[in-house]
């Protein structure tokens, strides 16, 4: 799971979507509380990394992370980017193939 994170925040910093996609199930879901929608597939993960990373110049940095199981985490993360700062939760879910099937995501 550790390898995993560090690989969605490399590639989302770096903007690189095709790189970050691929770390999502094909039904993977992100739920965004703090944005009010959920994002729905390869589709709307796609749309949800251009809007909300690229988008945004959005930059993320690790806090910490905590293994909930093996299956499970909860991440905490600082978010920079041209809407200020923020620092906010991603509770992950991966699949048995080790793809991220679920992120619940919200702001302190």
């Amino acid at each position: 799971m550790q390898k995993l994170v560090e690989s969605f925040i490399a590639t989302a910093n770096a903007f690189d979507v095709e790189g970050a996609l691929s770390l999502f199930a094909a039904d993977a879901v992100i739920d965004d509380v703090s944005v009010g929608n959920a994002f729905i597939g390869h589709t709307g993960v796609r749309q949800y990394l251009e809007r909300f990373f690229v988008g945004y110049s959005t930059r993320s940095k690790l806090l910490s992370m905590e293994e909930l199981d093996t299956f499970h985490s909860s991440v905490r993360l600082d978010f920079t980017g041209n809407f200020g700062h923020e620092v906010g939760i991603l509770k992950i879910a991966i699949d048995s193939t080790g793809l991220i099937e679920r992120i619940d995501a919200d702001l302190e």
